[in-house]
């Protein structure tokens, strides 16, 4: 009688082992699986626990994370189906997260509009630096009657004598005298493509140009000059634009394109050649005259379809002076 009381004892200890490690299995298998479809419409929050013959096992003790918090699975004598209790605290968490980037996003997004911006405005500060706009004016149009009641005729008529034809090749003879400017800026500048072209169009044109009257190195080998100046040297360095200045008989400049003419007039082979002045002020005069006659339809169309002409020029000239300083 004690030995069938003692079996029947062993027997439901061991098949209540088995229901518990089984139910262990189930919550394993149940983790590494999706939930079933038919779960979407039961509430966020259930505790469907199975009854016990041994109790409950002990809750984890609390850490306060704000993570998704889990029941601890429930032991089942009979080896049924464990439910687990999971908080809607990860979606929460998600929805945080995602705020967050977005928000982060937001800032980086207005920080970089921020800073193109600014330095918007600093180009239009820039554009519009014409602190002496006052006298500025006065000179232009000073320099504005100069040329309509002096140059503008002087040009007409200097086209009804001089050809076009002949016009190009006096202009093709200053500008390959005018070479060692460009060179030496190119130099300072450290283009050496600049500085290798002016070397061969100064060489070719001076010997097969007949003197640079022509331009073979331009028309027959496609070498282009530079456009290098001091002004443009001294921008490369770092050295700002400063106000916007003309003065009476010159063009337009910037007071740093100032310093940088009178600089390039030491440079200029004109200045040794012909070291009277009178012989290099009509040198000038010759030089700006054809000039002016070989742009005299494109000064034509300028003023005819300009409204402000004091604007437009500040506006062209300090633009194109900052895009030779970047190329």
């Amino acid at each position: 009688m004690t030995s069938a009381l003692l079996l029947s004892i062993a027997l439901a200890v061991v098949l209540s082992g088995c229901g518990t490690f089984s139910a262990l299995l189930k919550s394993e298998a149940s983790l590494q699986s999706p939930a079933p479809a038919t779960l979407a419409a039961v509430p966020t929050s259930m505790n469907l626990t199975s009854p016990s013959a041994t109790g409950n096992l002990a809750s984890p003790p609390a850490t306060g994370s704000a993570g998704p918090s889990v029941e601890p699975p429930a032991r089942s004598p009979e080896g049924g189906v464990v439910e687990f209790e999971v908080s809607p605290a990860t979606r929460l968490t998600e929805r945080d997260i995602d705020t967050s980037l977005l928000r982060r996003s937001d800032d980086e997004d207005e920080s970089t509009s921020a800073l193109a911006q600014k330095a918007t405005d600093a180009d239009a500060l820039e554009e519009d630096y014409d602190p002496w706009e006052g006298f500025n004016e006065k000179m232009f149009s000073f320099n504005r009657g100069l040329d309509r009641y002096l140059l503008k005729p002087a040009a007409r008529a200097y086209r009804v004598i001089m050809p076009e034809p002949w016009q190009v090749l006096i202009a093709n003879g200053f500008d390959n005298i005018h070479f060692v400017p460009r060179l030496v800026n190119s130099l300072l500048q450290r283009k050496w493509g600049g500085a290798g072209r002016e070397i061969s169009r100064f060489l070719i044109n001076s010997t097969a140009g007949i003197g640079g009257l022509f331009d073979p190195a331009k028309d027959y080998w496609g070498i282009h000059k530079s456009r290098e100046d001091f002004g443009q040297t001294l921008g490369v360095w770092g050295a700002g634009s400063g106000p916007y200045l003309i003065l009476p008989l010159m063009e337009p400049m910037t007071v740093r394109d100032g310093i940088g003419k009178a600089v390039d007039g030491f440079m200029d082979p004109l200045s040794y050649f012909l070291p009277f002045f009178w012989d290099r002020l009509g040198m000038k005069a010759g030089d700006t005259l054809n000039d002016r006659a070989l742009n005299y339809d494109l000064f034509q169309g300028f003023e005819e379809s300009v409204i402000d002409m004091y604007s437009a020029v500040r506006h062209g000239y300090i633009q194109r002076r900052q895009q030779l300083i970047k190329e």
